[in-house]
């Protein structure tokens, strides 16, 4: 089988990179199979994903690095290459709501999202049996005001051990401490309404039902210390009216959440996001 890597960069913008890193790939061997670039004017950024294999020529990915590290060093870039035969390993953490969990697990047994789920974790049982049944361990960690820190810890540490390349907050209805946000930058996906900041706090589909609102949506992004507002991946928004109750408020708004984070999660899986500062720049298929 024919290897596939993917190379991510970022920085300062001048004339020659596209040049230069299509110029060593070929040397190297690759063949560029898709390439997509980016100048950001405001910051003075450039941005690149490239996706190659190599042709009648054994390269493996550790070697492709070292080939590419003084061109990397060169341009001052913040640079990656990805094998993409091997799955990411994701740390899925839920709480009481499962959409967001069961589709997840149902695009991955179906093959839709290449990545392995060491396991689940969550701080209410709810979960267990839809976890279970598609074969994935299950861990239950119940969160008090009392244990939090020592819970965030256990979850540091459970992150090292099992080499976990990224968590994704499936409606996981606690507060991570900017300590963990700190440690853990571009490596956490959250999904929540898109009502923010209008509607805050408990039953905000509730809230605007009442204010009649005609626009449902949600926001996949990474997390940060500033609750809420990391670079936004992804968002999606449906069309509601008149006639729908609070309880078709609901359905529709988790229905949006549950598509908006799996397409978030597959464009972090096949590295089609980096950041930019406070924003993302996201090459699209």
């Amino acid at each position: 089988m024919t290897a596939k890597y993917v190379l991510t960069l970022s920085c300062p913008d001048k004339p020659g990179i596209v040049a230069e890193v299509s110029s060593l790939l070929a040397k190297t061997g690759c063949n560029i199979t898709s390439s997509d670039q980016f100048g950001d004017s405001d910051s003075a950024q450039f941005f690149m994903r490239v996706a190659v294999q190599p042709v009648n020529v054994h390269l493996s990915c550790a070697e492709l690095r070292e080939a590419f590290t003084p061109l990397g060093s060169k341009f001052k870039m913040d640079w990656s290459i990805h094998d993409m035969d091997v799955p990411q390993r994701v740390l899925i953490m839920t709480s009481k709501f499962d959409h967001c969990l069961m589709d997840i697990l149902y695009r991955k047994e179906r093959g839709a999202l290449f990545m392995d789920i060491p396991a689940v974790i969550s701080n209410h049982a709810d979960a267990y049996q839809l976890t279970a049944s598609y074969g994935v361990p299950f861990l239950h960690w119940p969160v008090t005001k009392e244990n939090k820190a020592a819970q965030e810890q256990k979850l540091l540490a459970f992150i090292d051990e099992e080499r976990i390349d990224l968590i994704v907050l499936a409606r996981y209805m606690q507060v991570l401490s900017n300590d963990v946000c700190k440690k853990l930058p571009g490596k956490v996906i959250n999904i929540h309404h898109s009502f923010l900041p209008s509607f805050k706090g408990a039953a905000p589909y509730q809230q605007a039902y009442k204010k009649g609102v005609k626009i449902i949506g949600a926001t996949a992004h990474y997390v940060t210390a500033d609750l809420d507002e990391g670079p936004i991946i992804e968002q999606n928004v449906a069309r509601v009216n008149h006639a729908m109750d609070g309880s078709d408020l609901v359905a529709t708004g988790r229905d949006v959440e549950r598509v908006t984070l799996a397409e978030a999660l597959k464009l972090h899986l096949e590295r089609r996001v980096l950041l930019n500062g406070s924003k993302t720049v996201v090459f699209k298929r």
